[in-house]
């Protein structure tokens, strides 16, 4: 490598003790996405106001996703996770507290979802700071990885805690936990190494309006802007639904919650394996092209069975390729829009997929049966959108960034 490039062990130490807070903004989120039968008993309202809760954080993101890049490209990643943490912390234990009161659990809910984007935006940035460019996509997808986490976490055993402990003992457990993944990073992370780890960082702190608007121009990346309006909206609607999505079919909330683990359980793995092999294959595009296609097949047997056994593997699969491609995404969008901040980058990507969010968490709840309840009309739709996005992916041509790699790779052993 360059002499004025150098990789530190400690980057490893910096991503690990970023990992539980981004575990935890994700528990937050979707909290009551499991149990909102449980919860419309509990508070006495309906359920598009439980579903409320865990779409605030979409709503949020939408408001601060461009101040919250602001301040990663500015200021620093650690600068942007320690505001994203401390809101986590703070509002987290107000949450817990007051976890009776529903109008005081949505303002603190309100207040978790502005810790977000300070968390989430800061990813790619972290990647660029301390990785070098062959290792930011398996960074991202360990990234990626605990916040699957914090989202298994809450699927699978938040129906079961609080039908042992009740839902504002659950709160306030969760609360704490907030406090003490705050305190992780706080201690642990450091802003940058001595000497950078690669290219393609030195530039990340000169935001400029006309690069922003240069980058959404490029066809690539106006493409995977589509792409992602279209995925990650539908990971969000179903992951939000995802309890009123089985009910009509006899799934349980703790059967429910038990799917929806398994889909983001399989993403952690997805998130893991498919970003190493698009490091070691230098491939981008076409790494985001055939998830895509597989994808859809679990989407289709999530739409069409009540078979408990084919929802499971449908999860899987799903959840594997789907959240799989996510932090290969988001590097190929950095890559692309370079030299524009990573923090920037991601934070248009992930403003493309709260809005679809919430569009999409409405017309399911609009075009439900009204007899049964069923959201399969929605989940159709779906299957066609994502189809549609695969044809997009097709035109994506591979990133400058990655090709150079792949190019020094190959002098290198040469």
């Amino acid at each position: 490598m360059d002499n004025k490039y150098k990789v530190e062990k400690y980057r490893w130490m910096v991503l690990l003790s970023m990992l539980p807070i981004l575990a935890m903004t994700q528990v937050c989120w979707l909290t009551f996405a499991p149990i909102t039968s449980l919860a419309v008993d509990f508070y006495k309202v309906t359920p598009l106001q439980v579903a409320f809760l865990s779409m605030i954080y979409m709503i949020v993101y939408i408001i601060l996703a461009l101040p919250a890049s602001w301040l990663v490209d500015t200021k620093g990643f650690k600068a942007s996770v320690v505001t994203g943490a401390v809101l986590t912390a703070v509002f987290g234990m107000i949450r817990g507290i007051f976890s009776s009161n529903f109008m005081i659990v949505t303002i603190a809910q309100i207040g978790l979802a502005a810790g977000q984007p300070f968390l989430v935006n800061s990813t790619t940035k972290a990647a660029a700071r301390w990785f070098p460019v062959d290792e930011r996509a398996t960074a991202d997808g360990l990234a990626s990885m605990a916040g699957y986490l914090g989202m298994i976490v809450t699927l699978i055993l938040t129906p079961f805690l609080v039908g042992r402990y009740g839902i504002g003992k659950v709160m306030l457990i969760y609360g704490y936990a907030s406090i003490a993944c705050a305190a992780v990073f706080i201690v642990f992370a450091r802003e940058r190494p001595a000497i950078p780890p690669g290219p393609g960082e030195e530039l990340v702190h000169k935001l400029n309006i006309k690069d922003m608007k240069a980058t959404i121009r490029k066809k690539d990346f106006l493409y995977l802007m589509i792409v992602f309006f279209v995925v990650m909206g539908i990971v969000n609607a179903i992951m939000t639904w995802i309890e009123d999505i089985l009910k009509p079919r006899g799934i349980t909330p703790e059967g429910a919650g038990v799917i929806g683990g398994t889909m983001v359980a399989a993403g952690i793995i997805g998130a893991v394996i498919l970003p190493m092999i698009s490091d070691k294959t230098k491939r981008r595009n076409k790494m985001l092209t055939w998830p895509i296609l597989v994808a859809m097949i679990g989407l289709a047997g999530i739409t069409i069975t009540s078979d408990y056994l084919i929802l499971l593997v449908s999860a899987a699969v799903m959840g594997f390729f789907v959240m799989g491609l996510g932090p290969i995404a988001f590097q190929y969008g950095a890559e692309v829009a370079y030299p524009v901040p990573e923090g920037t980058s991601y934070g248009i990507l992930m403003l493309m997929g709260q809005i679809s969010g919430i569009l999409f968490i409405y017309v399911m709840d609009a075009l439900r049966s009204p007899s049964t309840g069923a959201m399969t009309i929605s989940l159709f739709i779906f299957i066609i959108l994502m189809f549609a996005s695969f044809f997009l992916t097709v035109r994506l041509k591979e990133s400058n960034l990655i090709k150079n790699a792949a190019i020094s790779d190959k002098k290198s052993s040469d």
